[in-house]
């Protein structure tokens, strides 16, 4: 079933086009991306969407009595009541009927006597239906459902009797997601709604959203979280709309191959009008191929002419680079702690990096990673614990509220002040290639947005050429194209690198180390971010492998069995983990056996190539050895299968 349908809605802005021709059909179920860059209008259009905004051109199809839930970006819930009694408000008409239920089952308890009557047994009726409909909506289980719901965003029972209009904006804004999620509309609409969550929120949210009843609609510059959510992607760019059957990934592919297409039809058609108009040209005035001539004319009066593809809008480009190398040794901590001296917020931290890594901090909101940052800069001090750097160590430093931007100067000043001896035509390069280019250079920090301000504060780090960046939030602000960007210069970039990130697609494409905090201090996993949550997942198991195992031991006569079938559990999971691991490789190996043999194949059958016999005897002996290579591999598939079923 079709929830809603929007038809070639546009918007202008006085004499400017910000979009026009979109379409889009959103059904129930759906799982839908809307992507574009900062500016590309996602916001304006789901707003016109939820309804609060109309089309200057087009109209708007929604079925009939559709509940719209929509989300602005860090949208925060005002309210005076406590956090309990605003989330009941999302179940209005379920405690609405518990009264009538109640006041039913009173009724009834009164007139216990006359259960003969009509009136007796219509009430009886009328109870079972209110009673199987108040089943239906949840009516049992609808506290343990909030309770479960302000959980996940990290609202514990201590908080619930909390006034809303004591909370910081932050915990506002989850609130307001929270309630949302509660009211369950057929059509949820999310702005954002990644913003203030930390990466264990967020992974629970995907969770929660990847079973939600009702359609999705989400804007996010989170990667990692549409990958998990969304099947559908519709993109604005250059003013239109395309859509894509897929996940984000799949959609970066989709598009390529779009683009390269348009590419191909645009070309080949060039070609022939050339072909066409250098025949007219030429023989137009030729007694004997005039009539010819002015076919091919009318011909080429009714092609209907492909536009020229404009392919991607322009992105930023940039890199840091360094002006001298740092020692081996770059920082090193030891059972340092931060926060404050009564109740530290993370202790004891032990940190040791070396040139040329680059390493993620990752932990909970408010367990002091911004804090430890700025420790390490000098702005806060420890308070327990010792830091040292290492030989010729240079700190660039990113500070995600971008304090040392000065909101009276302009685009301009900001690098000019700090570079006098650099000229302006060399400024002005660098700023262009941060997307600041013409009169941008002249406005000043105050009317920045968000983005805007993030890609000045980079580009005076690149100024910089420092050769250890100490980065919190990069990505915060930055559309997903800015952010690719500063990937790939990071990636490219010779120093060193000690960050903070909710992005989990950033921190996997970046980090070589993952240092999680908690209250208990911190903790070194070697790998990326995905590496980080194969560990974790590890570790889990073998906590409940150990909370088993000691549950069995204590009911059981004190012997050493215990320690050993625990040790044997934990031997036979690390075995069965591995033999996956090993089946996983296998089948990609498969995977692209099948494909180069897949290829193979289609240049054997090219016409072509009939003539080429050395070509063919190539290509012959390149497809015995795919053969034997796969059936190798599907014989080490088989046995390896036949292992791991024998574990299970």
């Amino acid at each position: 079933m079709i929830l809603l349908q929007a038809h070639q809605v546009a918007r202008y802005f006085g004499g400017d086009c910000l979009f026009e021709h979109l379409y889009m059909e959103i059904q129930e179920r759906s799982r839908v991306a809307l992507v574009g860059r900062n500016g590309a209008g996602k916001s304006t259009f789901l707003k016109i969407i939820a309804g609060l905004e109309d089309p200057d051109e087009g109209t708007l199809s929604k079925a009939k009595g559709i509940r719209i839930g929509y989300l602005a970006q860090n949208t925060g819930l005002a309210s005076d009541q406590t956090i309990w009694e605003e989330m009941l408000t999302a179940f209005n008409e379920v405690r609405t009927l518990e009264e009538k239920l109640h006041h039913i089952e009173q009724t009834i308890s009164r007139q216990s006597s006359e259960h003969t009557s009509d009136s007796y047994q219509k009430l009886l009726s009328d109870y079972d239906y209110l009673q199987h409909q108040f089943q239906e909506m949840n009516g049992y289980g609808y506290e343990a459902e909030i309770r479960s719901v302000l959980h996940g965003f990290r609202f514990t029972e201590e908080f619930f009797d909390r006034k809303i209009q004591t909370l910081s904006g932050g915990q506002k804004t989850r609130l307001a997601l929270a309630k949302l999620l509660l009211e369950k509309p057929e059509l949820l609409i999310l702005d954002e709604p990644t913003n203030h969550l930390d990466i264990e929120t967020l992974t629970w949210l995907e969770n929660y959203l990847q079973n939600y009843r009702g359609a999705l609609l989400i804007v996010s510059h989170d990667r990692y979280f549409l990958d998990k959510v969304v099947t559908e992607v519709y993109e604005i760019t250059q003013k239109k709309m395309f859509f894509y059957k897929s996940n984000y990934s799949n959609y970066l592919v989709q598009k390529e191959e779009r683009l390269q297409s348009e590419w191909k039809a645009y070309e080949k058609q060039q070609t022939e009008i050339a072909k066409m108009e250098d025949f007219v040209q030429k023989n137009i005035v030729r007694a004997t191929t005039t009539k010819r001539a002015q076919s091919r004319r009318k011909a080429l009066e009714k092609i209907e002419r492909l536009d020229r593809p404009k392919g991607d809008e322009k992105s930023a480009h940039f890199l840091f680079q360094i002006d001298k190398p740092s020692g081996n040794i770059v920082l090193q901590i030891t059972d340092g702690a931060v926060g404050y001296e009564q109740a530290p917020l993370c202790q004891p931290i032990n940190i040791d990096i070396r040139k040329q890594e680059a390493i993620a901090l990752v932990g909970p909101n408010g367990v002091g990673k911004t804090t430890l940052l700025k420790s390490i800069i000098g702005k806060l001090p420890f308070i327990q614990g010792s830091s040292h750097f290492g030989a010729n160590v240079s700190i660039g430093y990113y500070d995600q509220e971008q304090a040392n931007l000065k909101s009276g100067k302009t685009v301009l000043q900001e690098l000019w002040d700090e570079h006098p001896t650099t000229p302006e035509k060399d400024i002005r390069t660098i700023l262009g290639s941060f997307l600041f280019s013409g009169n941008e250079v002249e406005k000043t920090v105050s009317l920045l947005s968000g983005g805007e301000k993030a890609r000045l504060a980079l580009a005076k780090l690149a100024m910089n050429r420092e050769n250890f960046l100490i980065l919190d939030e990069p990505t915060n602000h930055l559309d997903i194209d800015s952010k690719e960007v500063l990937e790939q210069a990071l990636i490219d970039y010779a120093g060193t690198i000690l960050f903070v990130s909710h992005d989990r697609y950033f921190i996997n494409r970046i980090a070589t180390k993952i240092i999680e905090l908690t209250e208990d201090g911190s903790k070194l996993y070697l790998g990326d971010y995905d590496y980080y949550l194969e560990k974790k997942k590890e570790e889990a198991e073998i906590k409940e492998l150990l909370k088993e195992t000691n549950s069995i031991t204590q009911t059981a006569s004190p012997s050493s069995d215990g320690k050993k079938t625990f040790q044997e559990s934990k031997e036979q999971q690390k075995k069965i983990r591995s033999i996956e691991r090993k089946i996983e490789s296998l089948e990609h190996e498969l995977q692209t056996i099948e494909q180069t043999i897949e290829a193979i194949h289609q240049e054997l059958s090219q016409p072509d190539l009939v003539s080429d016999v050395p070509k063919i005897q190539e290509l012959s002996l390149a497809l015995e050895q795919a053969e034997l290579q796969q059936e190798k591999l599907l014989a080490e598939w088989e046995n390896t299968s036949l292992e791991l079923e024998e574990f299970n």
